[in-house]
């Protein structure tokens, strides 16, 4: 049903619409001999297939040898440069070795990118050390002679030091710190030494690719006069993208895209023409993401429609240009959608036409166009399309009944652009339930496979649906469907005539649509998340979060708890979990790796003591090599893996959601940690230099951990806590006073939100222990490095949660009572100091939820593909 035009030639790539292939412009170049040293010969193109092959892993064959050829085929001799603007963000500068390494790649497959370079960051830094308060008016940087000259000596450093990594790596870089842009004055008076650029030059790009070299720039400009002229960088990569009109415009960010602001996840796709008006109208649209809109439309609506802009992290780059899945956000113009109860409305010359030349049953000769057009006069239909009709879909929807989509026709434009992923978006926001065909032929046909619940093949064509789960109620709609004429007499029965066991359900009746992470396919921000059920085993259940963890997971609205493990409740029955009898088990390493090697869980889950997870991980690492596919999640409560490589910290608030879902290893963080790093974060760019912020927090004794009790009558093992409110005497008791792991862990991971993450970052932290359960309160005392008022503190922290669902703010001081029990984490009694300088905040949140159970069911929902929030109470 998804069918290409096959008297279409193929013209574009992803998103991008292009002439016939041309050799490509490295190719002419060294044909030419213009660079002798560096001509083809066989150790170069052995050079080139092993870099081709390796992109390979990230992507199809077929996808990376169509972007290849579309990116290569898209410069000549004559203009060399229109493959991609590539801006990268001081941050990411930082990270040089790694951006080198990635840029490197490109130019190792042919593809010369004109790489632009900012340094605010790096810039800040040096002048704040000098004495210089760096100023800004409506977000531009007012400049002046001295903070110029600083500007000056620091792009240049930061683009020998990127040219020199390149270098090393065997890229040929040419670093281009002039002579490409000019400008006037943006207002002189106003912000001093600012440019706003009047042309641009391209010969010294265009000279430098052609030299077999890699552009590098800087963003200062010239006067006419000669006055050098501070230029903000992703301006000046726009002004640069308009001149150049290449087919990719990319964005390197430390974030790697842009993000809701309610939800946080990442928007994979923006399509302007659709969704800008909607989007700027939302209330999370505000202030810099506004602004970064604004900018893209300005810049797009001057460049042809083949052109996208994406923003995503230097480590993504291969995956954003040579799969059609991507990497970060992509936002391009798009084209609008439209739906029409009437050919009419649509124009049936149009339709005709793409009836004719992309229907596989017309052209296989099955049907006719004047039959399929008769066919839509016996129901009730919409037809579902863009403006260009590089896709048309048709549903038909009699009352009081499942529509079916009859017809899926894209263009080869429809299907690598994602305009049929928009269009199917809209088809799912109408239609809750639906059926369709596809012929067994189809060469797409995985993406039918990916967006439906279940299938059925028969006789060269396979039915699809998604939004049932009984086979019994597919095979009576499918028995409705037949006797009415809707699809045709060849899908009965559904299910085989031996039906296996209840117990393995629905799924055993179809082939139910393999597992598609968030992000694997790019239409509206909105895709619905997963529902597909899942199996979870929780090694070390006997403690309090563990305990914690069962009771939530019995309202999981997905989530099958399958297996838990503890050696000394082994053969009693669970009593937290809800959904089904369950036997506590005593796990072996061996058992764990025989699991994970056969597929039996989805994901682990390991509350246990620190030190004694490691055995457990290494078995599932184990299991999963043998198995050879891919890996189950797994969340370790533990401090063993919070420090470590390869692992994602999971605490969503403040670090990559992104992060998270694409993660197979997720250490969740510790309980004083979460809280502290939440309290610090809002405050981190006001933070004094030369101190450390002081966090002082009590926590219920649950936080202590646990002993073995008494046994029950029946001899059942029981908990007990290892500190008691007894003895405590009524009072607290601080302990580890210094380098507490949570004092070690928070500032660890804080360092990363700083401009340079490389810099050390410490939290003085005191830990107490209090006799009541559970519950932490932290107060925050943070010297300022400016001026500000309690006001100004509580607008710092409703910006940096805004839209968060687990974090309450509130101006009074959260008691115990606002977190005892609750899954979030509260914020409030905002105070600073008389004299302006220290700021008092206070934070809580209940030990066992929101600083382990609820906080691992959120890393694990986003591992899994769910909701983030599914199976939380909010």
């Amino acid at each position: 049903m998804l069918a290409t035009s096959r008297t279409l030639s193929v013209r574009n790539g992803k998103r991008a619409i292009l002439a016939a292939p041309r050799p490509a412009a490295v190719h002419i170049v060294r044909q030419r001999q213009l660079v002798p040293a560096r001509s083809i010969n066989s150790v170069a193109q052995t050079d080139r297939d092993t870099i081709t092959r390796l992109l390979y892993s990230i992507g199809t064959k077929r996808e990376v040898e169509r972007y290849l050829r579309i990116f290569s085929s898209s410069s000549d001799a004559n203009q060399p440069a229109k493959f991609a603007v590539i801006k990268i963000g001081g941050a990411v500068l930082d990270q040089v070795d790694e951006l080198a390494l990635n840029l490197s790649f490109l130019y190792r497959v042919g593809l010369y990118p004109v790489v632009l370079h900012g340094a605010g960051p790096q810039l800040n830094g040096i002048i704040e050390s000098e004495g210089i308060v760096p100023d800004y008016i409506d977000g531009i940087r007012v400049t002046d002679a001295k903070t110029l000259s600083i500007a000056r000596r620091v792009f240049l450093e930061e683009n020998l030091k990127l040219v020199a990594a390149l270098e090393k790596l065997g890229t040929r870089a040419r670093p281009i710190t002039s002579g490409v842009f000019t400008a006037d004055y943006l207002d002189k008076d106003k912000y001093g030494l600012v440019g706003k650029i009047t042309r641009i030059d391209k010969r010294p790009l265009e000279a430098s690719i052609r030299a077999g070299a890699l552009p590098i720039l800087t963003s200062l400009a010239e006067s006419d006069s000669g006055q050098i002229l501070n230029v903000n960088a992703d301006i000046a990569a726009g002004e640069l993208a308009k001149e150049l009109e290449p087919i990719k415009i990319v964005f390197l960010n430390e974030k790697g895209g842009l993000f809701h602001g309610v939800t946080g996840e990442k928007l994979d796709v923006i399509n302007l023409d659709e969704e800008y008006e909607e989007l700027m109208k939302q209330p999370w649209v505000k202030y810099g993401t506004k602004l970064k809109l604004r900018e893209f439309k300005e810049l797009l609506d001057n460049l042809p429609r083949t052109s996208s802009v994406a923003v995503i992290s230097a480590d993504m780059l291969q995956r954003e240009l040579f799969t059609d899945t991507g990497a970060g956000t992509l936002i391009r113009r798009g084209y609008k959608l439209y739906k029409h109860d009437s050919i009419d409305s649509v124009g049936p010359d149009r339709l005709r036409q793409v009836i004719h030349d992309r229907d596989p049953d017309v052209l296989a000769g099955d049907q006719s166009v004047t039959g399929v057009l008769n066919e839509l006069k016996k129901a009730p239909y919409t037809i579902y399309g863009d403006e260009p009709m590089d896709v048309v879909a048709i549903v038909t929807r009699p009352e009081g009944e499942i529509p079916v989509m009859t017809k899926l026709l894209a263009s080869r434009s429809g299907v690598l652009n994602g305009i049929v992923d928009n269009v199917w978006h809209a088809i799912k926001k109408d239609h809750k339930k639906l059926f369709w065909t596809a012929r067994a032929d189809d060469e797409n046909r995985a993406w039918h496979f990916e967006r439906a619940d279940g299938s059925f093949t028969r006789n060269g064509k396979s039915l699809f649906w998604y939004g049932i789960h009984d086979v019994d109620e597919v095979e009576k709609i499918v028995k409705g469907f037949e006797a009415n004429g809707r699809i045709a007499r060849s899908f009965l029965p559904v299910g085989p005539r031996h039906r296996p066991s209840a117990a393995l359900g629905t799924r055993s009746y179809s082939s139910f649509a393999r597992r598609v992470l968030p992000g694997s396919q790019r239409g509206y921000a909105t895709a619905a998340p997963s529902t597909q059920p899942k199996r979870v085993a929780l090694i070390g259940a006997r403690g309090f979060t563990g305990q914690a963890l069962t009771s939530i997971l019995s309202q999981h609205p997905h989530l099958e708890l399958t297996h838990v493990s503890s050696r000394q409740l082994a053969g009693y029955p669970l009593k937290e979990y809800a959904k089904s009898n369950i036997t506590y088990s005593n796990l072996s390493v061996e058992d764990v790796e025989k699991m994970e090697k056969e597929g039996e869980v989805d994901a682990w889950i390991m509350a246990l003591p620190n030190g004694i997870c490691k055995p457990f991980v290494d078995a599932v690492d184990r299991g999963a090599k043998e198995r050879g596919t891919d890996r189950s999640v797994v969340v370790d409560l533990s401090a063993d893996y919070r420090f470590e490589n390869g692992w994602t910290y999971g605490l969503p608030e403040l670090y990559s959601r992104e992060n998270i879902r694409a993660a197979k290893r997720i250490s969740n963080p510790g309980c004083y940690a979460t809280s502290t790093q939440l309290l610090v974060a809002p405050l981190l760019n006001h933070l004094k230099p030369g101190v450390w912020p002081t966090v002082f927090g009590i926590s219920g004794y649950s936080g202590a951990g646990t002993i073995a009790g008494p046994p029950e009558a029946d001899g059942r093992p029981t908990t007990a806590p290892k500190v008691t409110p007894e003895s405590l005497g009524g009072g607290i008791r601080p302990y580890a006073l210094t380098n507490h792991i949570h004092e070690r862990e928070a500032g660890y991971h804080l360092s990363h939100l700083l401009a340079d993450p490389s810099q050390a970052f410490k939290v003085a932290f005191i830990p107490n222990v209090a006799p009541w359960f559970s519950g932490i309160t932290s107060v925050l005392s943070m010297p300022l490095n400016g001026k500000l008022n309690a006001k100004n503190v509580q607008e710092l922290y409703e910006e940096k949660y805004s839209g968060e669902k687990l974090v309450t703010i509130k101006k009074e001081v959260p008691t115990l009572p606002d977190v005892e029990g609750k899954h979030g984490w509260s914020v409030g009694g905002f105070q600073v100091h008389s004299d302006g300088d220290r700021a008092v905040v206070v934070g809580g949140l209940d030990n066992l939820l929101k600083g382990a159970a609820t906080q691992c069911l959120q890393n694990l929902n986003l591992a899994l593909g769910y909701d983030e929030y599914a199976g939380i109470p909010l």
